[in-house]
C-alpha cells in the first residue's frame, strides 16, 4: 500500500486548489459519502444474514435455504463497492520502492501514470462487464428464484464507479496538462503493444514471460496498483496473443472476488477492529505482555503462536492475518518494533501455518486427489511447528540485543489478575475453532459468531462499546477488503490465462520425466510451487495441478501426505514472498504499511522458512509420523 494512501491531495505539486478542483472535491465528497454508507450497510446486512442462518440451523433446526444465496449476491456487491472506496482513497496496494527513490518531478509523473493506468484498465473492462451481466440474466438462483443479473450487475457498476473515482482523483491531484501527458503515455504504450500483436502471436509461450513477468514486473515497480498490474498483463496477453474474448477476465474476476470462503475476509477484518474497540485487544495484550514481555522479542513469539492457533479457522489466510494483526501490532509498535519487520513477520507466519488444520487447501487436496483428509489433518500439525521454530530462530537473533532495561517482569499476582481480565478475550479463538470443529457454523459463518461474541464481551465484561465508531469501522473494513479482493480477482484471471496457455500440462509432462528419483522430484516441485504460489491462491493451484502431479509423486515413491505438506508450504512461500506474492501485499494492507518497508526484513524470515521446508522435505516422518494406521 502506498504510504501516502490516506492523504487526500487537493492540488498538484502542493499548489492551492483551483475552483475546478474545489468543485471536483465537492462531487467526490457527495458520491463518496453515499458509497461509504452503502458499504457499511452491506457489511451489516451480511453479518445479520449469516448469523441468522447459523441460529436458524443450529438452534431452531430450520435452515434458511436462501441465506447462502443472499450472502453470495451481496458479497460481490460488497467486494466491488469496497474496491471503489479504496480507489477513491488511493488505498490500493502499490510497490513504491523505485518511485520513492525518484526525483520529486519523476515521482509525481509516475504517480499520475499509475492513476492513468488504473483508469485505462477499468474503462477497458466496463463494456465486457456489461455483456457479462446481460448473459447472466438468463440464469436464476435456485432458492430465491431471481435473475443472476442482480448479482452480476455489481461488476459493471463497480468498475464504472472505480473509473469515476480514479478520474476524479486524477483531476483533483494533478494539473490537466500533467493528466493528459500521463494518459497519453499509457494509451501510447497500449497502441504500441497492439501494433506488435502479429509478432507476439508467433512467439508462443514466450508471451508468458513477456506479459506475466515483464509487463507485470514493470507495472509493479513503476507504482501501478498491484491488482491493476495483474489485470493489465492478463488483458494484454488475451487481447494481443490469443483469440480468447477479453471478456473472460470479468468472469474470472467474479470467480476470484466472490468465492464464498472469502466472505470471511471482511468479517474477520471487522472482528479485528471490534476486538480493539471493545477493549478485548488490550486485555489480551496485557496478559501476553505479562507472560512474555520481559523476553527479548517476546511479542513476536506471541504473533507466531497466535497465527498457529487461529490458522485455518476462517478458511482464508488473509482473514487469519486480519484477526491477529490488529490485536498485536499496536503494542508491538509501542515497544519499538518497526513497521517493515511487523508485516514481514506477519507474512512469514502466514506461510508458516499453511498446513494447520482445518485448512481448506488440505481439504481441497483430499477432494481432488483422493488422499485421506484425516491423514492430511494429522500430518499438517508438526510441519507448522517446524516452520515456526525456524522463524523463532530468526526472531531470537534479531532481538538478541533488545534493550529490556525499562521492562519490569510481572509478578504472579499481576499475571493472575491479567489472566482473569483477559479470559473472555482469550477464549474467543477457542470458541471460533470449536464452532467449526463441532459443525455449529461453516468457516465463513464462524466469523459472525466471533462478532456476536465480541459485542457481548464488550458490553457485558469490558463495558466498552462506542456506537459512534461503528460506521467508520465498517467503511474501513470495506475499503481494506475491497483492496485485497480486487487483487485476488485479477490474480484469478491471470491464473486462468496460465492454465489455458497449456502451461499446466507442459509442467506435468516435464516433471514426470525428471531424473534423480524422489529427491529431484521434490526439489523441482518446491521450485515450481513457489513460483505458482506467487501468482495463484492455494486452492486454484491445487485444483489445477494436484490431479496431475500427485499420481507422479506416487509413481516415484513419495508419500502422498509428505508431498502434500511440501507443496502446500512451497506455495505458501511463493504466496507471501515479494515482489509478486499476493499474500505479502495483503499483509501490508492489513498492517497499513508500505510494501517497500517489509522487503529487507522478510528476506531473513523467508530464508528460515526455506530451511524449514528443506528439513520437512528431507525428513518424511515429520509429515507422516502421526498418521493413524489404516
Amino acid at each position: 500500500m502506498d504510504a501516502t494512501a490516506h492523504q487526500r491531495a487537493a492540488a498538484p505539486q502542493g499548489r492551492p486548489p483551483t475552483p475546478a478542483q474545489h468543485r471536483l472535491s465537492a462531487i467526490d465528497h457527495r458520491i463518496g459519502g453515499l458509497i461509504e454508507s452503502l458499504a457499511a450497510v452491506l457489511i451489516a446486512v451480511e453479518i445479520v444474514i449469516l448469523l441468522a442462518g447459523v441460529t436458524a440451523r443450529y438452534l431452531l433446526h430450520t435452515p434458511l435455504v436462501w441465506a447462502d444465496e443472499a450472502a453470495s449476491i451481496l458479497f460481490l456487491w460488497l467486494a466491488v463497492i469496497g474496491a471503489v472506496i479504496a480507489f477513491r482513497r488511493g488505498e490500493h496496494m502499490r510497490m513504491t520502492a523505485l518511485v520513492a527513490k525518484a526525483s520529486p518531478a519523476t515521482r509525481a509523473y509516475l504517480d499520475t501514470v499509475a492513476l492513468a493506468a488504473s483508469l485505462v484498465f477499468l474503462l477497458l473492462n466496463v463494456w465486457p462487464a456489461i455483456e457479462y451481466a446481460m448473459e447472466e440474466r438468463y440464469v436464476t438462483t435456485p432458492a430465491l428464484d431471481i435473475s443472476m443479473a442482480w448479482r452480476a450487475s455489481a461488476l459493471p457498476i463497480g468498475l464504472a464507479l472505480m473509473a469515476l473515482m480514479s478520474l476524479l482523483r486524477l483531476l483533483r491531484t494533478t494539473s490537466i496538462p500533467s493528466a493528459g501527458v500521463a494518459m497519453g503515455t499509457v494509451i501510447g504504450i497500449c497502441i504500441a503493444m497492439a501494433g506488435l500483436s502479429p509478432l507476439l502471436r508467433d512467439l508462443g509461450n514466450l508471451n508468458l514471460i513477456i506479459f506475466f513477468v515483464g509487463i507485470t514486473g514493470a507495472c509493479v515497480l513503476a507504482g501501478v496498483p498491484i491488482g491493476v498490474s495483474f489485470g493489465l498483463a492478463t488483458f494484454g496477453f488475451l487481447a494481443l496473443t490469443t483469440r480468447v474474448p477479453v471478456g473472460v477476465i470479468v468472469g474470472r474476476m467474479d470467480e476470484g472476488m466472490s468465492h464464498i470462503v472469502l466472505l470471511s475476509v471482511p468479517l474477520f477484518v471487522f472482528l479485528g477492529l471490534l476486538i480493539e474497540m471493545t477493549g478485548m485487544a488490550r486485555a489480551m495484550v496485557a496478559l501476553l505482555a505479562s507472560l512474555l514481555g520481559h523476553i527479548r522479542g517476546g511479542l513476536s513469539y506471541v504473533l507466531i503462536g497466535a497465527m498457529y492457533l487461529v490458522s485455518g479457522i476462517s478458511g482464508s489466510k488473509v482473514a487469519d492475518m486480519a484477526a491477529v494483526a490488529p490485536v498485536l501490532f499496536p503494542e508491538m509498535r509501542q515497544r519499538g518494533a518497526k513497521d517493515g519487520d511487523l508485516v514481514a513477520l506477519l507474512s512469514a507466519s502466514g506461510a508458516q501455518t499453511e498446513t494447520i488444520p482445518p485448512s481448506l487447501v488440505l481439504i481441497t487436496i483430499g477432494s481432488v486427489t483422493g488422499v485421506s483428509i484425516a491423514a492430511l489433518f494429522a500430518g499438517g500439525m508438526l510441519p507448522g511447528v517446524v516452520m515456526g521454530l525456524a522463524l523463532c530462530t530468526v526472531i531470537g537473533w534479531r532481538y538478541r540485543h533488545e534493550d529490556l532495561s525499562h521492562v519490569r517482569r510481572a509478578t504472579a499476582r499481576e499475571i493472575g489478575r491479567a489472566a482473569l481480565v483477559a479470559l473472555p478475550a482469550i477464549a474467543l479463538p477457542f470458541v471460533i475453532r470449536a464452532a467449526v470443529v463441532e459443525g455449529v457454523a461453516t468457516a465463513t459463518e464462524v466469523s459472525t459468531l466471533g462478532i456476536a461474541y465480541a459485542i457481548v464481551a464488550g458490553l457485558v465484561f469490558y463495558r466498552q462499546f462506542d456506537v459512534s465508531r461503528l460506521r467508520p469501522m465498517l467503511v474501513e473494513t470495506a475499503a481494506l477488503s475491497g483492496a485485497i479482493l480486487f487483487i485476488i480477482g485479477t490474480a484469478t484471471g491471470m491464473a486462468w490465462s496460465l492454465t489455458q496457455s497449456g502451461f499446466s500440462n507442459s509442467l506435468a509432462q516435464a516433471m514426470s520425466a525428471l531424473p534423480g528419483g524422489p529427491p529431484m522430484f521434490l526439489v523441482v516441485s518446491i521450485i515450481a510451487f513457489v513460483i505458482l504460489g506467487s501468482v495463484l491462491e492455494g486452492i486454484p493451484a491445487i485444483v489445477l495441478f494436484g490431479p496431475l502431479l500427485f499420481p507422479i509423486a506416487r509413481q516415484v515413491g513419495v508419500h502422498e501426505v509428505h508431498y502434500a505438506m511440501v507443496v502446500v508450504l512451497a506455495m505458501g512461500l511463493g504466496l507471501f514472498a515479494p515482489p509478486f506474492g499476493v499474500g505479502y501485499y495483503a499483509a501490508c494492507a492489513i498492517g497499513r504499511v508500505d510494501p517497500t518497508e517489509g522487503i529487507r526484513p522478510i528476506m531473513g524470515y523467508m530464508a528460515a522458512l526455506a530451511a524449514g521446508l528443506a528439513v520437512i522435505a528431507a525428513v518424511p516422518w515429520i509429515s507422516t509420523g502421526f498418521i493413524p494406521s489404516p
